[in-house]
């Protein structure tokens, strides 16, 4: 009696044993599928990720080359150098910012062919009593005007004569050229908006 009732319990314990063995098994390679499929996943995703980086550096540099012709492009050309105009006023910095984008850089003679140049452009294309911003500044060190590289410049044009520029101190760090004072510079607080040009260096077009 005592047999048959171990019997009995053995066949009901084995199989729920095993049954329970099976359902670990299941478990586990379920959960190891799941892993793998995330792994594949995440794989996929960063694969993804690397094509749409690839994609955006093609198209920044895409956005550059254009950016570098536009000055010269829808300018004017003059010897050695293109300019364009944009009427629309600016503080130094946002128009600066803005030369940048269209491939050039804030217009700064560096002769005295190259003022008169400038000079005679702004009058004919923005008007004959417009400022236009300079590309130097002093805002390291007063009285010490340097050019976007943070060089010395050699050419200057301040209007001396009457009101001994620049006068401003340290509240005007800025200059600009006046086109009613025949191309002179004056500096000016870098806060204030004017009327600006992009210059840039013909090379390749």
């Amino acid at each position: 009696m005592i047999f048959r009732g171990v019997t009995l319990l053995l066949c009901i314990v084995c199989p729920a044993h095993c049954l329970l063995e099976q359902n670990t098994q299941t478990k586990n390679e379920t959960k190891d599928e799941l892993l793998e499929s995330g792994a594949t996943h995440s794989a996929a995703i960063e694969e993804l990720r690397k094509k749409i980086d690839e994609i955006v550096k093609e198209l920044n540099a895409l956005k550059e080359v254009h950016a570098l012709q536009l000055v010269c492009l829808k300018g004017i050309k003059v010897p050695g150098k293109c300019f364009l105009a944009s009427p629309v006023k600016k503080n130094f910095y946002d128009a600066t910012d803005d030369c940048i984008l269209k491939g050039g850089s804030l217009g700064t003679p560096v002769t005295g062919n190259e003022n008169y140049q400038l000079y005679v452009y702004v009058h004919e294309t923005i008007g004959p009593r417009e400022q236009i911003w300079l590309g130097i500044n002093d805002m390291l060190k007063e009285g010490e005007w340097v050019d976007k590289s943070g060089s010395r410049i050699r050419f200057q044009n301040w209007e001396t004569e009457v009101t001994r520029q620049p006068v401003g101190g340290r509240s005007q760090n800025c200059a600009f050229m006046s086109v009613i004072d025949s191309g002179k510079w004056f500096d000016e607080n870098c806060r204030a908006v004017k009327a600006f040009v992009s210059l840039k260096t013909k090379h390749g077009f």
